[in-house]
């Protein structure tokens, strides 16, 4: 008889491998998700995400864009806030793309679409009224920097670009996007996190 293998924690291996599921309620809406070891806060949406979510302003009928998706949980909040319009989300990780475009389909979320990109590198050309970001604490300035530009080239006139950071990175993220902008507005700032808003002018 075949005896089932455990890590040191004593956990089995294919327990490990088997998806990690939870529903959460965003803005109003009950949200199941899926993931699995090795996405971003795997078992609970992070505090970062949860502070951007909360305070985004979001139109029925924007088009939206959640650059760095991971499993979802910002594009689709976008997505049901804004069921007029179309909401693409990106990742590098392919991993997280499968999973954000299944908990789409999880969650009934038929406006929104998960693609593989480096950034805003591999996604069809176009304009969108809103775009956010969890950023990531280890991606390094220069990418950052990439980023806000072509983010500030992506969106429409008006168009607005919510940046939830690491406290520690508030002081650079405000001074690129006055950079990338010509403005930035501190929204809030909560436990080692910093919400920050730019507009296209």
């Amino acid at each position: 008889m075949t005896q089932a293998r455990h890590t040191p924690t004593g956990a089995p291996i294919d327990a490990l491998r088997a998806d990690i599921e939870f529903a959460t309620e965003l803005r109003g809406r009950r949200f199941e998700f899926a993931t699995t070891w090795g996405l971003f806060s795997p078992r609970a949406i992070d505090a970062g995400s949860q502070l951007l979510i909360r305070h985004l302003h979001i139109d029925t009928q924007d088009d939206c864009l959640d650059l760095g998706c991971g499993y979802g949980a910002i594009g689709l909040s976008m997505a049901s806030l804004a069921p007029q319009g179309h909401t693409l989300m990106v990742d590098k990780d392919f991993v997280a793309v499968h999973y954000a475009n299944r908990n789409a389909a999880r969650n009934g979320i038929t406006n929104a679409e998960a693609l593989l990109s480096n950034g805003l590198a591999g996604i069809p050309a176009g304009r969108s009224d809103v775009i956010a970001t969890n950023l990531p604490a280890k991606s390094g300035k220069e990418l950052y920097q990439i980023m806000f530009y072509d983010v500030a080239r992506r969106l429409r006139p008006g168009g607005r670009f919510y940046v939830v950071s690491l406290s520690g990175l508030r002081r650079f993220v405000a001074r690129e996007l006055q950079t990338a902008f010509g403005n930035c507005e501190k929204l809030k700032t909560s436990g080692q996190y910093t919400l920050a808003l730019a507009r296209k002018e």
